[in-house]
């Protein structure tokens, strides 16, 4: 193990060289304490008990690296059970940064006392050479706490992420629970929010395992939200994909952004909601219209859950239904009978102006004067084939409602 190093000490130099550096560690690990209270600001601003553990890292590597030196036959790695005597906590309180100013320190700290501890050149070079190897060790022991930090951190995320998303669109949200979860995973947005729903992207190596997708998927998402400054929640429900964004002046370009990460097929977005809270909303109607886009095979992509109305309505979606009879047929019953005696003639007429203007015995000016009533009541163009066939589907649907009455 020795070759190719400068520790050539005996048996007897290395026992009595490690009995030295065992009565030196109190008054070490007292100097590094010292140093850190005078160079590392972070350090003057933690409260006690962080100082307090802290102290015993910093003690517990520098007996870490004696038993290190007592061995030279035996090195293995040093563990992560360095950092064991402070509780995991504290990984969230100082930062990896922090550690490495911290672990540079304490190795300065026994580099200097070398000199007053050793005994002849020898045993100085060996302790050296040592501490420098023993600082490479005790470098990837802290990489290794701070990775399987990260990774419990994220895992938890992960499946706290998947909760919240989860309890939204089944729209089981009964207090401020949901927005406590969502706050931990750092949705800050206060304003209006919508759901997105789409296909989850096929793995690119099948032998990707479930859980191993689904975090690539995520990760995909919110890397993606980054870039165009989105809050997202996101979560993968088998083949399907669910966004939550929050705070989008335009959900469709805010859409567009994050489109490349879902799978093939329609790309729905529910409308527009105050909160967390009234998520279930968005979610259901984005649900609904994702369910029916294969009946509009041309529909653009993203497309808003509104546009998909009518398709929504011929599915079976009872708030579709009352949607379009609310916000297109009651305004055309409550502005009186001549709009929707000549909507309904002009649909039927095939969009002809002259033949809707035969069929009400009027000018075809007054049918393009009340066309243009339809279209400022309703925002829909009846001219335009889209518009038309939502209107035929309002009329029939209010018509089957009755007059002055819900669906």
């Amino acid at each position: 193990m020795t070759t190719g190093t400068t520790d050539n000490l005996t048996p007897a130099q290395r026992a009595a060289a490690v009995r030295r550096l065992e009565k030196s560690i109190g008054s070490l690990a007292g100097v590094a304490i010292q140093r850190m209270e005078e160079r590392l600001a972070w350090y003057r601003a933690m409260p006690p008990d962080n100082r307090s553990w802290i102290g015993l890292v910093v003690q517990a590597g520098i007996a870490a690296f004696v038993e290190w030196f007592r061995n030279p036959q035996d090195r293995t790695a040093i563990s992560a059970d360095v950092f064991g005597t402070a509780p995991r906590e504290l990984t969230r309180t100082v930062t990896l940064r922090q550690t490495v100013e911290l672990v540079r320190t304490t190795i300065e700290v026994v580099e200097e006392g070398i000199g007053q501890i050793a005994q002849g050149p020898a045993e100085q070079a060996a302790l050296r050479e040592g501490m420098l190897r023993y600082s490479r060790e005790i470098a990837f022991a802290a990489a290794q706490v701070y990775a399987q930090a990260a990774e419990l951190r994220g895992a938890w995320d992960a499946r706290l992420e998947a909760l919240v998303v989860d309890e939204l669109m089944r729209g089981d949200v009964l207090d401020d629970t949901v927005r406590s979860r969502a706050a931990a995973l750092g949705w800050d947005s206060a304003s209006g929010l919508v759901v997105v729903v789409g296909a989850t992207p096929k793995p690119l190596d099948n032998r990707d395992n479930v859980r191993q997708h689904t975090a690539l998927v995520a990760d995909a998402v919110h890397r993606a939200a980054r870039r165009a400054r989105l809050t997202v929640l996101t979560g993968v429900q088998s083949d399907r994909l669910v966004v939550i964004i929050g705070g989008a002046d335009d959900p469709l370009t805010a859409t567009r952004a994050l489109a490349n990460e879902f799978g093939p097929g329609p790309l729905v977005i529910g409308p527009v909601v105050e909160d967390l809270l009234s998520a279930g909303i968005s979610a259901q109607a984005a649900l609904s219209a994702l369910r029916a886009a294969g009946a509009w095979p041309d529909a653009p992509r993203p497309v808003l859950a509104a546009e998909l109305l009518p398709e929504r309505a011929l599915a079976g979606d009872d708030a579709a239904k009352a949607q379009l009879v609310t916000e297109v047929y009651r305004p055309l019953e409550s502005a009186g009978a001549a709009l929707l005696e000549t909507v309904s003639a002009y649909l039927e007429q095939a969009a002809s102006l002259e033949s809707a203007a035969r069929m009400l015995f009027v000018h075809p000016n007054t049918v393009r004067y009340r066309l243009k009533r339809v279209s400022d009541l309703t925002g829909l163009n009846p001219a335009q084939p889209r518009a038309a066939f939502t209107l035929h589907m309002a009329l029939a649907l209010g018509r089957l409602a009755g007059p002055g009455t819900g669906l």
